[in-house]
């Protein structure tokens, strides 16, 4: 069941001032494996807007925003086919096993000026369990069964019209008339 959501909206040239006034902040904000990443890029501020968004939506959909938690503890890597998802560490990894989540959706992107990113959080109950399936041999057996009294039905029917008919057919008999006068 998805237990939470979060979106988050960055303007790109709001991070990029932000990186260029205060160089250390990319240590602060970002882990060594991001800023790798970002720096890569030929526009690295749209990728350190889109982590920052990233984070902020892993935080929201946990429900605690960035209150009691650091930058640090969401980190955000790629797969090896390019998706993006979510590293949880300290107070938010704990946090995410208080809820129950076990697993974490994240969607990045951007326009020529804003990074947006959501995360959907999931617990156990989203998933379908193995026992919870029906089991097609019972079903069908279950068919099987229910169709077998309906024809017991029809066939008790028809012995309760040939009970009636053999009733009239007596009466005339026995009075030599009608049964209907």
């Amino acid at each position: 069941m998805i237990t939470g959501l979060g979106v988050d909206i960055v303007e790109i040239d709001r991070m990029k001032a932000a990186l260029e006034r205060r160089p250390k902040l990319k240590e602060r904000l970002f882990s060594a494996e991001e800023r790798e990443y970002c720096d890569k890029r030929s526009r690295p501020e749209v990728h350190y807007a889109l982590r920052f968004a990233a984070k902020e939506a892993v935080l929201k959909a946990l429900g605690t925003g960035f209150s009691g938690m650091r930058f640090c503890d969401v980190e955000v890597i790629r797969e090896a086919s390019g998706r993006p998802v979510p590293r949880l560490s300290g107070r938010a990894a704990e946090r995410a096993e208080q809820l129950g989540i076990i697993e974490m959706h994240l969607s990045l992107s951007f326009t020529h000026t804003t990074a947006v990113a959501s995360a959907v959080a999931i617990t156990e109950g989203a998933r379908p369990r193995k026992d919870e399936r029906p089991d097609p041999k019972a079903e069908l057996a279950a068919s099987f069964k229910e169709a077998r009294a309906m024809l017991d039905e029809i066939g008790a029917g028809s012995e309760l019209d040939a009970d009636v008919e053999s009733d009239a057919g007596a009466g005339e008999q026995a009075t030599g008339e009608p049964a209907d006068g």
